[in-house]
């Protein structure tokens, strides 16, 4: 994955509130990425007019 990369929201593993729950199938941009427990690396989307968060990279699928 890279930044840029148009991804959609496929899953969500955790418990998360109504506004991250609302990304579910939604479409967004590869804007970064960011160190999650140490264990693994989160990707940072932005979705349009939403705002951004981040999703761990099995939660995320590129979109050709």
């Amino acid at each position: 994955m890279e930044v840029g990369q148009k991804v959609r929201v496929c899953r969500i593993r955790d418990r998360v509130n109504q506004g991250v729950a609302n990304t579910l199938g939604k479409f967004g941009v590869i804007t970064g990425f960011k160190m999650t427990d140490g264990s693994g690396v989160g990707v940072v989307v932005k979705f349009e007019g939403q705002g951004s968060t981040w999703f761990f990279e099995d939660e995320i699928e590129v979109v050709p």
